[in-house]
């Protein structure tokens, strides 16, 4: 199990929630007043950590919602294979391959150390 639970009311801004089964970085959040037959409501816009889509919910403050644990891991670079790039985990030796992220393609080399994120199983390069 790659998250935990958490209420609505406890997300703050820059943390991760998940929405549409994929980790987002909070940038926004609103909440309004409760009505007289209703509870407080929140707004909540994030940003897509893999896909980099604006997305947003609004649900009650005292729902429950999926927090995943994001990983920030240093890999080495082993090879280059097109628009991928295999790499070796420095703590675990796994090796794994990502897509290359176009700020970064002519950056890479065999032998460089890099940092990515890792969350529900995705992978992805945020650091040369």
């Amino acid at each position: 199990m790659s998250w935990t639970m958490a209420e609505v009311r406890e997300l703050k801004v820059n943390r991760y929630v998940v929405i549409d089964d994929e980790p987002c970085k909070i940038k926004d959040i609103s909440t309004s007043k409760p009505g007289k037959h209703g509870e407080a409501k929140a707004r909540i816009v994030a940003l897509g950590v893999f896909s980099g889509q604006k997305k947003s919910f609004v649900s009650p403050v005292t729902h429950k919602v999926q927090i995943p644990m994001v990983d920030k891991r240093k890999a080495q670079v082993l090879a280059l294979i097109g628009d991928e790039v295999q790499l070796m985990d420095m703590d675990t030796y796994e090796t794994f391959t990502v897509p290359i992220p176009e700020e970064f393609k002519d950056k890479l080399e065999p032998g460089n150390e890099i940092q990515y994120l890792e969350a529900l199983d995705k992978k992805k390069i945020t650091q040369v």
